[in-house]
């Protein structure tokens, strides 16, 4: 974890990351924008400068950027995102899920599946690809990248302070909590997703 030092908020290379690597991961989920906001909580734990508020709008900025980034390329170039994203089974069944999801659930998916990487993607595309409301979308992309940018620096925050003489120890805490919470939440749509297919079959 040497670059952790580097992240300071004097550094111009925090700002940038808290931005660029948010946006990017819309459409590259392995861009590692969660692990940067976390980092970034970490090195700038003993702090209470107000800059912080900055990386953690930046973040959500770029979240909010990527995400109708993502919508506009699965409305404006449907039949391409669909052989790239969704051609395979498991593309297939993430999508129909999405689209499934969307009816039932609306905004409040959205902004779930901001914590899903992979759910993150398959919505966000699905989205354009049906032409869900885009000020909707707007909106609800507006509210998950605050909350998420916020959640995930926090998480950050809480580990740099409860290791403060090691720098990498809370940041592997902090990254492990978020694991962990992105697991349950996946775990849940699971059950839920189960749930649903079981009382399909039982409607007569």
């Amino acid at each position: 974890m040497n670059y952790l030092p580097v992240l300071q908020l004097g550094s111009p290379l925090s700002y940038l990351l808290a931005f660029l690597l948010p946006a990017l991961d819309a459409i590259l989920p392995i861009v590692p924008s969660e692990t940067a906001v976390v980092a970034l909580g970490v090195a700038t734990a003993a702090s209470t400068d107000p800059r912080i508020a900055v990386l953690v709008l930046l973040a959500a900025l770029g979240a909010f950027l990527g995400d109708n980034l993502s919508y506009l390329l699965g409305r404006h170039f449907g039949p391409a995102v669909n052989r790239r994203f969704f051609s395979d089974e498991k593309g297939s069944k993430r999508q129909a899920w999405a689209a499934r999801s969307l009816d039932r659930y609306g905004a409040r998916l959205i902004v779930l599946c901001r914590f899903l990487p992979g759910g993150r993607t398959a919505v966000t595309l699905s989205c354009g690809l049906l032409r869900y409301h885009h000020r909707r979308f707007m909106a609800a992309t507006a509210v998950a990248g605050l909350l998420w940018a916020s959640y995930a620096f926090f998480v950050g925050r809480l580990g740099g302070k409860a290791f403060e003489s090691r720098p990498w120890a809370g940041f592997l805490f902090s990254f492990g909590t978020i694991f962990a919470l992105s697991a349950l939440v996946e775990l849940l749509r699971r059950g839920l997703g189960w749930w649903q297919r079981s009382r399909a079959k039982q409607r007569p």
